[in-house]
């Protein structure tokens, strides 16, 4: 009777349904040492599955009063669940106690690192300390060690340290394992080295189409959209004969154009895919971004079963094609179906409704967020407050602002901006200031900053600010930061200074900057400088009337007509539609 209840006991313990009755019923059981084994894993895995510290300090306690805790098997066990509940100082004084180790010991405490906190460099280099201690200790690493060791260096994008870990998956002989070579494959791919990617791919024999898919999504994620296309094709040839599951199709979705899309819709309906969610999505999202929303419609129309991301991209993409009326009928209709928004749904219909200035429709979306505590989100917040800017009502932007609890880079960015636009640069710049305390700035920022003092004649503020951008916060200035430079020192009658910043440009002045030069020179009355912008303009864009006006304004103000009315011939000429010259009687 006793030895039917022993055998017994672990499928108990395994199947109850309150693990604390499990733990109670473990110290019922006789000291055997196979049975206790067999019970406290199940008890450890149970525990690490809700999280409960307490019960995992309980089992631990337990192991050293039956005197099972030098078990090896039983140490990994609690070494699992410590990692699984993410306390790692227990786990690291119980690895640290270990007399004994095996490669399981080792791929637990790797694989643990992956979830530690901290940023991802320091992961890394925690990682390979792991990896140190394991060759001095002559423990032989395996595949899962390695996958482990290689997701670290594609979280830190750390090239030389997968380098070399890729010699030591050769040198050990492994660099043919199916599911080492994927992790490869992904960590060059994401590191932007397509063509170690597939020198890996092309090392494997017996591929599997995980791999392919690796492959696939490193070319999509490189923008080689022509070469996923192809490996598409390859891997469906008789050689090969993978035809592609939803993972693949959807992958090429998100990054082809019109042309491949929808050859690969012909994929997708030959393989009867369209009636899978994610891919049916992706083809309603490749439609929406090529700008073929009736194609979008029908792909969505015709889905049997939809999700939120389904909806979402509907919407989305009626917003981003200035369809902002069809994106409010579609949530409507969304919201009749008893379907749930989340964060991305309201910051999308939000994105809408600012696009045909509905602002009772913005009330509506926010006495809904609110309702629904989505308010809390910073996208939806930080859409609220981008909204009430553009649709002119600052003070609305504002409260919004104020009532996020910890607002982020984009909020703070979100405000600066708003003030800017309301002509309330000298507000805005104290807003960066108190930003500047809390968060650190991105060039985005800064580019409003810049707007705000070029709006509101801040020169000293605004160059200031373009300083400590490029001397404290080592960002690389853009062709838009340029531009508003030369946009503040023009307005304010700069305009040798603004020709020293434009001349100083890394690269060829853009046409947004030669046109913030020119329309300077045009209020200040520089005229040489004006004709001196105008000829590259000109240059740059021959067949833009509007370049030709300029220059015909800068002949015209120096009183040489027939100058003046040759350009407007040659405009004439060189544009499809010219302007048409003014007259006046009065």
């Amino acid at each position: 009777m006793r030895f039917t209840f022993l055998r017994s006991t672990p499928i108990f313990l395994a199947n109850h349904l309150n693990h604390l009755s499990s733990l109670r019923t473990i110290r019922t059981l006789p000291s055997s040492s196979s049975s206790s084994h067999v019970a406290i894993s199940s008890v450890s895995k149970l525990s690490a599955s809700l999280d409960h510290l307490f019960d995992v300090k309980q089992e631990h306690g337990f192991m050293v009063k039956q005197g099972t805790y030098n078990s090896l098997f039983l140490q990994n066990k609690l070494l699992q669940a410590y990692t699984k509940i993410r306390e790692f100082d227990d786990a690291d004084k119980l690895f640290d106690e270990m007399l004994v180790r095996n490669i399981v010991t080792w791929n637990i405490l790797i694989h643990g690192v992956i979830h530690r906190d901290g940023d991802t460099n320091h992961r890394a280099h925690l990682g390979f300390c792991y990896l140190s201690r394991s060759l001095l200790s002559e423990v032989i690493l395996d595949h899962v060690s390695f996958i482990g060791l290689i997701r670290l260096c594609t979280d830190s994008t750390n090239v030389e340290a997968g380098n070399q870990l890729h010699s030591l998956i050769v040198k050990q002989g492994l660099e043919s394992n199916c599911f080492l070579s994927t992790s490869l494959v992904d960590f060059y791919g994401k590191c932007g080295l397509i063509g170690e990617a597939r020198q890996v791919f092309e090392a494997v024999l017996g591929r599997d189409l995980v791999l392919w898919n690796a492959l696939v999504s490193s070319y999509v994620l490189n923008g080689m959209i022509d070469e996923a296309f192809g490996l598409l094709k390859l891997m469906s040839s008789e050689k090969n004969g993978f035809t592609g599951d939803d993972f693949t199709l959807s992958s090429l979705l998100s990054a082809c154009g019109i042309k491949q899309g929808k050859q690969i819709h012909a994929i997708v309906f030959k393989l009867s895919y369209l009636f899978d969610i994610p891919v049916a999505t992706a083809l309603v999202n490749m439609y929406a971004k090529s700008n073929h929303m009736s194609d979008a419609h029908k792909c969505f129309e015709s889905m049997v079963v939809r999700n939120i991301v389904s909806w979402n991209a509907m919407i989305v993409g009626f917003g981003q094609n200035g369809e902002g009326r069809e994106a409010m009928r579609l949530f409507g209709q969304m919201l009749r179906e008893n379907l749930q928004p989340d964060e991305l749904t309201f910051a999308s219909v939000l994105s809408s409704c600012t696009k045909f200035s509905a602002i009772w429709e913005i009330k509506q979306v926010q006495a809904m967020v609110t309702k629904k505590g989505s308010a809390e989100f910073l996208s939806v917040a930080n859409s609220l407050i981008s909204s009430y800017s553009r649709t002119g009502n600052l003070s609305e932007a504002l409260l919004c602002f104020h009532s996020i609890r910890e607002p982020d880079l984009v909020s703070w960015t979100s405000v600066i901006g708003a003030l800017a636009s309301h002509g309330f640069a000298e507000e805005s710049f104290r807003i960066f200031e108190s930003m500047l305390q809390k968060l650190q700035p991105d060039k985005i920022t800064f580019l409003e900053v810049l707007s705000a003092c070029s709006h509101g004649g801040l020169v000293q503020e605004g160059l200031r600010c373009f300083k400590r951008m490029t001397e404290v916060y080592n960002i690389e200035p853009e062709e838009e930061h340029y531009t508003c430079l030369i946009d503040l020192l023009g307005r304010a009658g700069f305009i040798d200074e603004a020709f020293d910043v434009l001349k100083s440009m890394p690269t060829e002045p853009s046409t947004h900057a030669l046109a913030a030069f020119t329309g300077a020179c045009n209020i200040h009355e520089k005229i040489e400088s004006m004709k001196w912008g105008a000829k590259k303009l000109l240059e740059i864009e021959p067949s833009k009337p509007v370049n030709y006006s300029i220059m015909s304004n800068a002949y015209a103000s120096e009183g040489h007509w027939n100058q003046a009315a040759l350009l407007r011939k040659k405009e004439r000429r060189n544009c499809y539609n010219p302007k048409t010259p003014g007259c006046s009687w009065l």
